[in-house]
């Protein structure tokens, strides 16, 4: 009796620090609404109006300034819990940051606050999933900054927090962790912030060079439509994996060479940019070779655009260069959840199509831009499921998982299989409910169109077939179906696991 007592007396204290995650929430929202300059500069330069960018900036570093101020006291370390907390809320508050704009200039395609809130969302997490449908509406400001919000979000909003703010250099890694794409195979290096540094600056640097690069096209006349306007606009859709084009054709609208371009760069882009800084700034080219998980995600790549082609060819649709260039770029489109088009890939054949949609679950390699389920997970659970096969056959046998040479934890490998369940589980569920909200709303999604499109809101891989397709656009569907796919596009961005365990009663009581 006297501990039941007790018990009612003295509640049971939350697990999480909800205050001190909060004053870090509102911290990094003030910096955030930094980024609204970039708008306010391009539209300066074009004699639009600035004031839509200028609320963005000032209600979100304004909210972030006062959220942070009340709770001043509360400002500590930042642990594990607090870290779920922290990246799920700001990811959150960085789709309404880059709404905002939206709803003062994105004109009536993209005055209703879920379409923009969805339009924000697609961008920060890199999905590449628009609403919109008259890409002539749009001033020039707004373009850019759809194409800059995939940019920021593309490499993580954290992860640039930790590389410039010295107060992350406590607490910073728990964030990263749960931010970074992929499982946690090998150990983040103890220098957070110089890892955080190292991944910007690359990232940067290859921004740089796909700009120029595809800048040179329009300067040499090669391709007149590509300015340095353009040129810009992809790279920041390029490198973070996100698709978001400034024309309703997608890379259609551009010349050969500049899709062969952007195949380079969206390969680049989808490999694990750790890995790509040691070998390529430190100078140590050995890594890649014995990367397993490299070599199973340019095995993919090539395994499946030499079928497309032969498809494309086989069908009577396309043939020589053309059939091997829309099967490569469309292959390494949708593997690494970039999500251009080179071409209405939606009238294509149905088994290509199917191809295509079996991509959507690949993804690039874990620490990467791109989303999806990645490369190395699929490639651990082929070495358990072999393992399985050699004790069934031989009991006695003791085989650890390895990857590269090194032992891989078993709680690592149970991770990995329970991550690939509640990616199946969650995108089976959105599936569901697509389905349902067109038959209801008369919207025409039929089943592998849903299915399609619950898929590439999970994966952030961006247009999906039927009316999402790569010609199409969200509009259409209904508002269940929208905050459907908002809801996927967040879990799918930061990986389920720090989403789901915020619904979880052990989250927060202790």
């Amino acid at each position: 009796m006297g501990q039941a007592t007790a018990r009612i007396g003295h509640p049971r204290r939350l697990a999480v620090d909800v205050p001190a995650a909060l004053n870090l929430v509102g911290m990094l929202g003030k910096y955030l609404g930094l980024a609204s300059v970039l708008g306010i500069a391009v539209a300066l330069w074009y004699g639009e109006t600035v004031w839509p960018f200028v609320i963005a900036g000032a209600v979100t570093s304004g909210l972030g300034f006062a959220l942070e101020r009340l709770t001043a006291g509360s400002a500590g370390r930042v642990g594990v819990r607090e870290g779920f907390l922290v990246v799920s809320l700001t990811w959150l508050l960085a789709a309404a940051f880059a709404a905002t704009p939206y709803l003062f200039a994105g004109g009536d395609q993209l005055s209703s606050p879920l379409d923009a809130y969805f339009e924000g969302m697609s961008g920060f997490t890199t999905t590449g999933a628009t609403v919109v449908t008259n890409y002539d509406d749009l001033e020039r400001s707004v373009d850019m900054w759809r194409q800059f919000t995939q940019w920021l979000g593309g490499m993580g909003i954290v992860v640039l927090a930790i590389a410039v703010l010295p107060r992350l250099r406590v607490g910073g890694r728990q964030m990263m962790e749960s931010e970074l794409p992929g499982p946690e195979i090998a150990q983040l290096s103890e220098r957070i912030r110089s890892t955080a540094r190292s991944l910007w600056v690359l990232y940067v640097g290859l921004t740089a060079l796909q700009t120029f690069l595809l800048a040179s096209l329009g300067w040499l006349g090669i391709d007149d439509r590509m300015t340095p306007f353009e040129a810009l606009a992809h790279a920041f859709t390029t490198m973070p994996t996100g698709g978001f084009s400034t024309q309703p054709r997608s890379l259609a609208a551009f010349s050969a060479e500049a899709q062969w371009i952007v195949v380079v760069f969206m390969l680049l882009a989808g490999a694990n940019f750790a890995l790509m800084y040691r070998g390529l700034i430190r100078r140590r080219p050995r890594v890649f070779l014995r990367d397993e998980e490299l070599r199973v995600y340019l095995a993919f790549a090539l395994v499946a655009s030499a079928a497309v082609t032969a498809m494309l060819w086989g069908y009577g649709i396309a043939e020589g260069e053309e059939a091997v260039r829309a099967a490569t770029f469309q292959v390494v489109s949708t593997m690494t959840t970039t999500g251009y088009a080179s071409t209405n890939f939606a009238l294509w054949p149905s088994l290509i199509l199917l191809t295509l949609f079996a991509l959507m679950f690949v993804g690039g390699s874990a620490g990467s831009t791109g989303g999806s389920i990645k490369g190395v997970r699929p490639l651990l659970l082929g070495k358990v499921l072999r393992r399985e096969v050699d004790q069934t056959l031989s009991p006695e046998l003791v085989v650890p998982i390895r990857l590269n040479g090194s032992p891989v934890d078993e709680r690592t490998v149970r991770a990995v299989a329970s991550f690939i369940l509640l990616y199946v589980g969650l995108w089976a569920v959105g599936s569901a409910i697509l389905a349902i909200d067109s038959a209801l709303s008369g919207t025409g999604l039929g089943a592998l169109d849903a299915l399609a499109t619950s898929a590439t809101a999970i994966g952030n891989v961006g247009p999906g077939f039927g009316v999402t397709g790569p010609m199409g656009s969200f509009a259409p569907l209904g508002d269940a179906s929208k905050v459907t796919l908002i809801g996927l596009m967040w879990a799918g961005r930061l990986e389920i696991l720090p989403v789901i365990v915020l619904l979880t009663r052990h989250y927060w009581r202790l």
